[in-house]
């Protein structure tokens, strides 16, 4: 909204004309988002703790996380506040593809939301059933999918990374395609977020490299040079992709460990859709495998683990997803924690060089 409102205004008073750079509003709608969660967040865990809204810990997790119980959860409401009003204030609003991944937030908030409270309110450590929890995914995703598929212009082909000029064309099969994507990494990042500060931590990351990957996209001749499709006003998203930085830079403050509140589902599952319908608009679908390949690797250890264990009654690893099975093997919490961290840094480094080894 401010650079709807203030931009205009540079033709009379010169400083405004700072609103037109993109660089500028990714930096202060980060800021901006930082200074909601931080400011918001000790009011918002009050009132959690007044309300009594505290997580409820699987009881065949390890027995070290059972202190746990009752810490206040679904701070991902700030999340979304914070992402939702920073977006708001410097993004073009006037930019489809803002609505639309703003969309895919507030839709999976809500799914998560109900999950959380369903937890809550009925003293249990599961809320939706599986089918109620991926029928309401789906049916969000799909209709992102059938959304983009009808958009005029709107290509169906995959950019692969490290190849220049392999692009398969889905053609239909993108529809299902891009709910894949989506419904795939909200529940990926979901399946992450058992340490404290674990999820937010490759969520920080990841958003920043996919801010780079739609400003590249959105900049005609920046995406000639690299290579990659180019997709008009994809640039915003990089605006959005910032105050989710912004945002999770805040409330991780109070999530590290030992945490003073959880994200819940609330927060977890918009913004695993957030980086999965940003990927989708940026065509870079297949580079999320690795700059969240922290989630991937949680999410893949759990049906492997599922499969293994129902076809050999034996388990993989001591317990799934993937970082219980570390602190099984002894590794102290933050030390799974920052170390999860570094591979996701690593991962999105190596992901980013793949605009240019093409």
């Amino acid at each position: 909204m401010l650079y709807w409102w203030l931009y205009p205004l540079h033709t009379d008073i010169a400083i405004f004309n700072i609103f037109r750079y993109l660089s500028f509003r990714i930096i202060y709608a980060a800021l901006t988002a930082f200074v909601i969660a931080f400011f918001l967040a000790p009011p918002l865990i009050r009132k959690l703790q007044e309300l009594r809204l505290g997580q409820r810990i699987r009881e065949d997790g390890p027995r070290h996380h059972q202190v746990k119980q009752g810490t206040p959860t679904m701070g991902g409401i700030l999340i979304i506040f914070a992402v939702s009003l920073s977006t708001l204030l410097w993004a073009d609003v006037r930019n489809l593809y803002v609505w639309i991944v703003m969309l895919s937030i507030v839709g999976f908030g809500l799914v998560g939301f109900m999950d959380d409270y369903i937890k809550i309110s009925r003293e249990r450590s599961e809320g939706l059933t599986v089918l109620q929890k991926f029928v309401a995914q789906i049916g969000i995703a799909l209709s992102i999918g059938l959304f983009f598929y009808a958009s005029p212009g709107y290509s169906t082909e995959l950019s692969v990374p490290f190849f220049k000029t392999f692009t398969p064309d889905l053609g239909t099969l993108y529809i299902p395609f891009a709910i894949l994507v989506i419904v795939g990494c909200s529940n990926a990042v979901n399946l992450t977020d058992g340490l404290d500060g674990l999820a937010i931590g490759p969520v920080m990351v990841a958003s920043m490299a996919y801010a780079v990957v739609a400003y590249a996209a959105g900049n005609k001749v920046v995406s000639e040079y690299l290579l990659i499709p180019y997709i008009e006003g994809a640039g915003e998203l990089a605006v959005l992709m910032a105050a989710v930085f912004g945002s999770s830079l805040g409330f991780l403050w109070f999530n590290t460990y030992p945490a003073s509140v959880f994200m819940g589902d609330v927060g977890s599952l918009p913004l695993g859709a957030a980086l999965g319908t940003v990927a989708v608009v940026s065509k870079h679908e297949l580079l999320l495998i690795l700059v969240g390949g922290v989630f991937v690797m949680e999410a893949v250890s759990v049906i492997f683990q599922v499969l293994f264990y129902k076809s050999r009654r034996k388990r993989i690893f001591l317990m799934a997803p993937i970082h219980h099975h570390f602190e099984m093997k002894g590794w102290e919490e933050p030390k799974v924690v920052v170390r999860l961290w570094i591979v996701a840094i690593l991962l999105s480094l190596l992901s980013l060089s793949t605009l240019k080894l093409r």
